[in-house]
C-alpha cells in the first residue's frame, strides 16, 4: 500500500490536459478559460458621474455659489457643448462629466429655482467623479487558466468579449461492475442491490466539469468487462466501480491488464477506500479503478477524482483544499490507515457521525466535511483542531 499524497502524486503523472474549444460567454460560467481574454475597450470609456447632481467646475463650488443650468446629462445620452464659467449641467449617475467640469455637487446640496442652482452652506468635498478606465483599460487580460464564475462572466461582458476559449469537458466513462447491482427503476433480484455509485459519481463530476458517460453495467465476466473497455475506448478517463479488490469475481485489474494497461498502483494505505488502482490503458486513456463499497467509491471520488480533474482541464493540481475546525465531542485514536470521517460542520465545530461504515450512503447524505485522520493518531479531546475537506 502507499500513502494518499504518493497515489495523488502518481495520479497527476497520468493526467493529460485536454483540448480547447470557443464557446458563447453565456455559456462559458464554470468553464475553465484557457486563453487570456482582453479587453476591447476602456471601463468607463469616459470620466462619469458617481452620484446624481450637478456638474460644475471646482474652482467655482464654493458655498452660495448661484450657477445657471444648461442642460443635461444622464447615461446615455451625454451633454455635447463645453461647460463655461458660471454654468452647471444637471447630471445623474453614470452619466460622461460634460467637458469643461471637474466635480459633480451632490443634489442634497444644491437648491435650484428654474434655471438658476445655489450651492448649499456646506459642500460634500467628494469631486464623485470615476475616472476613464479606473475599472479596466482596453487592452488589459483576464488571464488564464482560471475557473470563470458569475463575477468573471460580468466582468467579460463588460470587456465586449462575445466568446472565450475554454477547455473542452473531459469525457468520463463510468463503469460499475458487478453481477449484484440493477439500474434504479428496475426489479431486483433477492440477492441484488441498487446500482448507486456510478450515479453519484456522475454527479460529481459534472459538477467538476466533466462529460461523465454512465456505460451499462459490467458483469463479473471477463466478456462482459472487455465490452464495457471497448465501448470507453474514446474515453479521457476511465473510471471502473467496484471488482478492484482480489477475491474470486475481482476481475477488473486482470481484465485490464490483458487489453494493455500499465498500471501504476494499487492499494492506497487509507480507509475507506483501500482497493484503489490506476494507470494507462492503450487507448491512452487514465484509468482509475474504485472500490465498489457505495461510501468509499465517492470518497475516493472527492480524494483523487476531483484533484484529477483539474488537470485535465488545465488548472494547477493538488490534493482537495484542507480547512480546520474544532471538534465537538472527544475522539478515539486512529488505526493504521488514513481515516477520511463523515462528518457535519456547525457553529463552527464538526460532529463525526456515530457510523462510520463504507456501506452506509444514508450517513454520507448527512455530512458535509471528511474528517482526516492520519494513520496511528492518538485519541484527542473535545475542542482539538483538526483537518477536514469539504464535500
Amino acid at each position: 500500500m502507499i500513502p494518499v499524497s504518493a497515489a495523488l502524486d502518481q495520479l497527476f503523472q497520468l493526467v493529460t490536459t485536454v483540448g480547447t474549444e470557443e464557446v458563447p460567454l453565456a455559456k462559458a460560467n464554470g468553464r475553465v478559460l484557457r486563453a487570456d481574454a482582453v479587453a476591447r475597450r476602456d471601463q468607463p470609456p469616459f470620466d462619469g458621474s458617481a452620484m446624481d447632481g450637478y456638474a460644475v467646475k471646482n474652482a467655482e463650488a464654493v458655498p452660495g455659489a448661484r450657477l445657471t443650468v444648461i442642460g443635461e446629462s444622464a447615461a446615455g445620452h451625454g451633454f455635447a457643448d463645453t461647460v463655461g464659467a458660471g454654468q452647471a449641467v444637471r447630471i445623474f449617475t453614470g452619466a460622461p462629466v460634460p467637458a469643461g467640469t471637474d466635480r459633480v455637487i451632490i443634489q442634497e446640496d444644491v437648491s435650484r429655482d428654474g434655471d438658476t442652482i445655489t450651492l448649499g452652506d456646506t459642500l460634500d468635498q467628494g469631486h464623485h467623479i470615476r475616472p476613464r478606465g479606473v475599472d479596466f483599460a482596453d487592452g488589459s487580460a483576464l488571464t488564464a487558466p482560471r475557473l470563470l464564475r458569475p463575477a468573471d462572466i460580468a466582468l467579460l461582458a463588460a470587456m465586449n468579449i462575445p466568446a472565450v476559449t475554454v477547455s473542452r469537458r473531459p469525457t468520463v466513462a463510468l463503469i460499475s461492475t458487478g453481477d449484484e447491482l440493477v439500474m434504479p427503476g428496475g426489479t431486483p433480484g433477492p440477492d441484488q442491490i441498487m446500482v448507486s455509485n456510478t450515479f453519484g459519481l456522475a454527479a460529481l463530476l459534472r459538477d467538476l466539469g466533466a462529460a461523465p458517460r454512465m456505460l451499462p453495467i459490467a458483469r463479473d465476466t471477463q466478456p462482459s468487462l472487455e465490452m464495457a473497455f471497448e465501448l470507453a475506448a474514446d474515453a479521457d478517463l476511465v473510471v471502473t466501480i467496484g471488482g478492484a479488490s482480489v477475491g474470486d469475481h475481482d476481475l477488473v485489474g486482470k481484465v485490464a491488464a490483458d487489453l494493455g494497461m500499465a498500471r501504476s498502483f494499487y492499494k492506497v494505505a487509507m480507509r475507506p477506500g483501500k482497493p484503489l488502482m490506476a494507470g494507462r490503458l492503450k487507448s491512452g486513456a487514465m484509468m482509475v479503478g474504485l472500490p465498489g463499497n457505495p461510501v468509499s467509491a465517492m470518497v475516493c471520488g472527492h480524494v483523487f477524482l476531483a484533484p484529477v480533474l483539474r488537470g485535465f482541464l488545465g488548472l494547477p493540481m493538488g490534493p482537495a483544499p484542507r480547512r480546520r475546525a474544532p471538534l465537538a465531542a472527544d475522539l478515539a485514536a486512529n488505526g493504521p490507515r488514513e481515516h477520511y470521517m463523515r462528518g457535519t460542520l456547525t457553529e463552527g465545530a464538526v460532529s463525526l457521525a456515530a457510523q462510520q461504515d463504507s456501506s452506509l450512503l444514508s450517513v454520507l447524505s448527512s455530512a458535509n466535511v471528511l474528517v482526516i485522520r492520519p494513520p496511528s493518531a492518538p485519541a484527542v479531546p473535545a475542542g482539538t483542531m483538526v483537518d477536514y475537506i469539504e464535500i
